[in-house]
């Protein structure tokens, strides 16, 4: 099965991207639901943040308190690095094993929805990099219209990102969103074709065999590593 990434920078539009995609059936990995639901009431992810941050930053309900635990790793990395050892691992795991469910219902290809793909380990893991990209001031200005928020806030919230022009360095296929909503949804819709004819006929038979498309897969990322390390890209 094809593992596609999808990534994009803040309102470039990829959750818009996504949700073209799951409107047209495409199975969709979606690594922000995951990550609120490895935290949980009565998850092993909110037991150990429990554990290594307090219940200060449980709501009275049992439910994690996100802003609380926000202002205690906004301004320490330390705390902010404990965090992400307890969260990153088990998103992981979880993204894996719907991955593994979609390959066992015999889909052709699958998307992972990571938002920072490009910053984590992931993108070295797909098949193929999908990049929703836009300019920087439409992208500056649509931040500032989404959020209400000035100039400056906006611009401090882009600057903590990988510029999107650096990710579109990854990019095996640029979406780019500074048309029009029926633009998009034809550059989707062109995505899906070419998603389709990726797959080809051939993933029935790793299906079928699955030695055989662990092979394949395993001789698809070497050959993509050596791609990437040629582009200069680490």
């Amino acid at each position: 099965m094809l593992v596609v990434g999808l990534t994009g920078g803040i309102a470039t539009g990829k959750s818009t991207v996504s949700s073209m995609l799951k409107a047209s059936r495409v199975p969709i990995v979606d690594a922000d639901v995951i990550a609120r639901q490895v935290v949980e009431p009565g998850t092993p992810g909110l037991a150990k943040i429990r554990e290594t941050f307090g219940s200060e930053v449980l709501l009275p309900d049992g439910a994690l308190d996100r802003k609380k635990l926000g202002s205690i790793i906004f301004n320490d990395e330390t705390k902010r690095k404990q965090l992400n050892k307890i969260i990153h691992p088990a998103v992981r795991k979880a993204m894996l094993w719907q991955v593994i469910g979609y390959w066992m219902k015999g889909y052709k290809y699958c998307i992972m929805d990571v938002p920072l793909l490009i910053e984590g380990p992931l993108w070295k893991l797909v098949g193929l990099i999908v990049v929703v990209y836009c300019s920087d001031d439409l992208q500056l200005r649509r931040l500032m219209q989404r959020d209400g928020s000035s100039k400056e806030d906006a611009s401090s919230r882009l600057n903590s990102q990988i510029p999107i022009s650096q990710k579109v360095a990854y990019a095996d296929i640029v979406i780019d969103n500074s048309g029009t909503p029926q633009e998009l949804q034809g550059q989707v819709d062109s995505l899906i074709r070419k998603l389709e004819a990726r797959a080809g006929w051939t993933w029935r038979v790793n299906w079928l065999l699955p030695p055989v498309g662990l092979i394949s897969a395993l001789l698809k990322l070497l050959w993509r590593r050596i791609s990437w390390s040629r582009r200069g890209l680490q």
